[in-house]
């Protein structure tokens, strides 16, 4: 367990220090004008996309920072290899990951004329960005840091468990990353602002027992405190789970504070009179068209699938008329733009070969936005014999049936969520009969409401949160 001789200090609600603990802040840069923005750049975690940064990026918007100075990036193959040291279809190294975030930030620094990026990065994201300032010349590139929940003393500490994992604290990579820097023995880089940001006791990756890592009563000899690093400005924020470390109103007002050196206007989304739609629709496996190839996620396109968008009744997910939208999807991925209407729920159905014929419901969207990225689903063997299949999911967040407030189709106990922890982010139901009827899931104040649909004839519904 990590041993700080700065400063951490703990956030209550948004972002109000409530207590100091021993920990000194880096300097604090001057904070810059409207004008002089720095272009930030967003990494995402392990399996994830550029779509989780969708809300952040709404709120650096809605307090002002400019919409062409926020760059979200989509790894083709975002899962981590089980051992780093060896090739795995599918996977990549860190190695791969921080040349690929190399390549990206040149490109943005190219495309704005900047010197300097600012780096947000989640989970496995935060390992990527160490890796790229302290090894592949980001820190002549990179002026400030945010790590939110990454697994920056490694995942597990525990001899002869695959220690070659990037999320082996005796990993070459979390050893080499946390070397002592410097007389203070900083274990961050010098000449880059570093802040990170972890929960009090609910980060799943962060446990000292291996529950979440299919060993449960097993020390991981790991602590709650393992993703704050010494020399960096670390922040608790409580009772947020894994993702919420970096996508929630807290982490938002945290890091704009971190960046900016005064509290941010709003933590709230502040909507738009035109609302304009786009992303990119990827899939599964190694070539997403294959589904022999693999049903982990990647960020590759898959060429040649149709979408159709529907206004529906956002209280019963009824389709209101005919597509207001359409797309083929070509080898950039991109299924937009689409001009939605401010204030209306809209259906997203993907037809792919391969893939069920997948019904994505959503909330309205406040603001544009070119990162609501898509996955269509493919039925599992254990599912064949439902007649409706039904995926409630939060991909900002995890579902705590402690700490939340939730029903799926009526239930307050929601299917395979356990009744302790944040660890998990879908429900899903599978249904008796195929009669379509509407069928909607709450979780803290937001309702998606949908359609059931035949999975006889190929299709699944998938109610996806927002926030």
């Amino acid at each position: 367990m990590p041993t700080y001789t700065r400063r951490t200090v703990l956030i209550a609600g948004l972002a109000t220090a409530v207590a100091v603990t021993m920990l000194t802040a880096c300097a604090t840069a001057p904070s810059p004008s409207s004008t002089e923005r720095p272009p930030i750049v967003f990494m995402h975690g392990n399996g994830d996309s550029a779509a989780l940064w969708q809300t952040t990026i709404w709120r650096f918007e809605s307090n002002g920072w400019p919409r062409d100075r926020l760059f979200a990036v989509d790894q083709p193959m975002p899962l981590a290899r089980d051992d780093d040291t060896i090739a795995q279809p599918g996977r990549t190294s860190t190695a791969e990951s921080a040349a690929f975030l190399q390549t990206e930030v040149d490109k943005v620094l190219k495309a704005t004329g900047a010197s300097k990026v600012v780096l947000l990065g989640n989970s496995r994201g935060g390992n990527t960005i160490r890796n790229y300032v302290q090894n592949y010349g980001g820190a002549g590139k990179v002026s400030a840091v945010v790590l939110g929940g990454n697994p920056a003393h490694g995942i597990w500490n525990v001899p002869g468990f695959n220690e070659r994992s990037e999320f082996s604290a005796r990993s070459a990579l979390i050893q080499q990353l946390n070397m002592p820097k410097g007389p203070s023995g900083d274990e961050v880089t010098s000449g880059v602002r570093w802040l990170t940001l972890r929960s009090d006791n609910n980060d799943k990756f962060a446990q000292p027992d291996g529950v979440w890592i299919g060993a449960p009563g097993k020390p991981t000899n790991i602590g709650y405190d393992a993703p704050a690093l010494k020399g960096a400005t670390n922040i608790v924020l409580p009772r947020v789970d894994h993702r919420e470390t970096s996508f929630s109103p807290a982490a938002f007002a945290a890091t704009w504070q971190f960046l900016v050196g005064e509290a941010p206007r709003t933590t709230a989304v502040t909507p738009e009179s035109t609302v304009v739609l786009d992303g990119r629709l990827t899939g599964l496996g190694l070539s997403s068209i294959d589904p022999a190839s693999g049903q982990f996620t990647n960020n590759i396109p898959i060429v040649g699938a149709q979408l159709a968008v529907y206004a529906t009744d956002a209280s019963t997910g009824a389709r209101t008329g005919e597509p207001v939208h359409r797309k083929t999807i070509g080898a950039d991925g991109r299924w937009g733009p689409f001009g939605a209407q401010s204030g209306t729920a809209y259906e997203f159905e993907i037809t792919a070969p391969g893939y069920a014929t997948t019904h994505v419901y959503r909330s309205p969207f406040p603001r544009s936005s070119n990162v609501i990225n898509l996955r269509p689903e493919r039925i599992a063997p254990a599912d064949r014999d439902a007649k409706a299949i039904v995926i409630f999911t939060r991909p900002r967040g995890y579902l705590d049936a402690e700490r939340d407030t939730m029903r799926f189709d009526g239930q307050n106990a929601l299917p395979g969520v356990p009744p302790r922890g944040s660890g998990v982010s879908s429900s899903k139901i599978k249904l008796a009969a195929d009669v379509q009827r509407s069928i909607a899931g709450e979780f803290n104040g937001e309702r998606v409401a949908g359609q059931t649909w035949p999975a006889a004839q190929g299709n699944i519904t998938l109610l996806e949160l927002t926030y």
